[in-house]
């Protein structure tokens, strides 16, 4: 047994886990029922688990207990009570920060100072949505009759949240906070190939007051465990981070039960650079934006647009600094950059980077990639047109296709010539213009001398390929929620109208 695997399941151990990835259903853990997955190191290579997926009857059974619980949790307490257990989960995860990056860090290769960062923001989003659970009101409207109008949030019941494998735990609390906020049951799957630290994060949630049942989590497949589950007559909404080709999926499949969906999908984002911009600044924001978490984010900066004038100068400052960027070991701390996830989007990148020199780029790289594990290195690809599919083709890695531009037209047109919608940014000291590039670029989430700056508080989500719906933020709560309008009429004699009042 290899160091990372014992480390492994010392730290699932200290969790409470077993032996192997198994769902927690109705406040215990459950093996599945259906064929085996495979989890792979994605450092060591080795095979960790082989382990049932849930199949059918747990995705059922989740429902059910989900169901049974949000009853008592939306109606049974106070909204205040039920964000003082939000309160103690945020104690509950921030007690056990270690062991939750270290199961991170091995199962999905991302270096343990990232991971350990990731875990306390999730126990800052139940503190936060915490803050939120009393503070719900609804709207007196001033209707013209003689009627009293007001609106209550309602919560919708269970809703079915799936998450990625690049930031389990991450994307984990990001769902389950504003949906149990609000009132609502949850049942989630994380990715087959990460399941292990969401199974962590809502039994650490139960041990601090969650009552039983109201979260459950499904490890295994979308075609089985996924599909039953979103079917259920008791998931009233579905929630999906991922790929825009897993995400049209799940979309299809729950407009077919009539359900809405929350997408959260890919990006292609422009992370821009005027001439007047500090260089060395926005060399950093470069770095940062595409490989940091080795380019494994949907608002990875993976279109560097640069004004002519500064272009050759930005690329050489950029490809000096990923020479110096650390590639190693996610359990090493002076990590930065660990390998890809698994073996699959290892391919992908490397074929995405293949057909870049086919289409004509040049690729500056690194050579110096560890000897084992899945690493792609820190790449550039210049010369490439904006109309190549590396360009215009999520890839997911730490890839960036570096297009110069001549001016501020050509910069918006080219940072819009996709069919992503998700995020963008600008480097510039005119304030003007960087306003102009927030109005004009199509972003969710645009940045001014910055990348990556995202906090619970502030909504996120995208347009066209890179979904619908928010998450985060009060835009993010109102997700997992439905307006009443209640009408009283105040009248003496109440008179009855037919249509619209008046």
């Amino acid at each position: 047994m290899s160091d990372h695997k014992q480390k492994l399941l010392t730290a699932m151990a200290a969790l409470g886990l077993g032996a192997q990835p198994q769902s927690w259903i109705d406040g215990a853990l459950v093996d599945g029922t259906g064929d085996a997955i495979t989890l792979v190191d994605p450092y060591t290579e080795e095979e960790l688990f082989s382990y049932p997926d849930a199949g059918a009857p747990l995705a059922i059974a989740a429902c059910e207990a989900s169901q049974r619980a949000q009853r008592g949790w939306a109606k049974g307490i106070s909204a205040a009570a039920r964000g003082q257990v939000m309160q103690d989960i945020s104690r509950a995860v921030l007690s056990h920060v270690e062991d939750l990056a270290t199961v991170e860090a091995i199962v999905a290769g991302k270096p343990i100072r990232d991971c350990r960062i990731e875990v306390a923001k999730v126990a800052e989003m139940f503190a936060y949505y915490g803050g939120w659970a009393d503070k719900l009101h609804g709207e007196v409207i001033p209707v013209p009759s003689g009627h009293l109008n007001y609106t209550m949030r309602e919560p919708l019941g269970v809703v079915f949240q799936i998450t990625p494998w690049n930031a389990p735990v991450f994307t984990g609390g990001w769902q389950i906070a504003p949906a149990i906020a609000t009132g609502n049951g949850v049942v989630i799957k994380p990715s087959e190939l990460t399941p292990l630290t969401t199974v962590a994060l809502v039994k650490l949630a139960e041990e601090a007051g969650l009552p039983r049942g109201l979260v459950n989590v499904l490890c295994g497949l979308g075609p089985t465990t996924g599909q039953t589950a979103t079917q259920h007559p008791a998931v009233r909404k579905v929630i999906f981070v991922g790929s825009p080709e897993t995400g049209r999926h799940v979309a299809t499949a729950a407009a077919a039960a009539l359900k809405p969906a929350v997408l959260e999908l890919g990006g292609k984002s422009a992370n821009i650079v005027f001439g007047d911009a500090n260089l060395e600044h926005a060399c950093l924001g470069a770095q940062a934006a595409i490989f940091s978490g080795a380019g494994q984010s949907c608002v990875a900066g993976s279109r560097l647009l640069v004004h002519k004038s500064v272009y050759d100068e930005l690329i050489e400052m950029l490809a000096t600094g990923m020479n110096n960027i650390k590639l190693g070991d996610p359990l090493d701390e002076a990590t930065e950059i660990g390998p890809m996830s698994n073996a699959r989007q290892f391919t992908h990148v490397n074929t995405m980077i293949g057909q870049a020199q086919s289409d004509g780029a040049s690729v500056l790289s690194r050579d110096d990639r560890p000897t084992q594990g899945y690493f792609v290195p820190p790449t550039v690809l210049r010369n490439l047109s904006n109309s190549a599919t590396a360009a215009q083709t999520e890839i997911f890695g730490p890839v960036v296709a570096a297009i110069p531009f001549e001016d501020e037209a050509q910069a918006i047109a080219l940072a819009n010539d996709t069919q992503f919608g998700l995020a963008g940014a600008v480097w510039t000291a005119d304030v003007g213009r960087a306003h102009r590039m927030a109005d004009a670029v199509r972003a969710g989430t645009f940045w001014i001398n910055s990348y990556k700056a995202i906090h619970v508080s502030s909504p996120f989500g995208g347009s066209l390929n890179s979904g619908f719906g928010r998450s985060s933020g009060m835009d993010g709560l109102m997700e997992y929620t439905s307006a009443k309008s209640v009408w009283l009429d105040s009248a003496p004699t109440p008179r009855i109208a037919f249509g619209y009042v008046s």
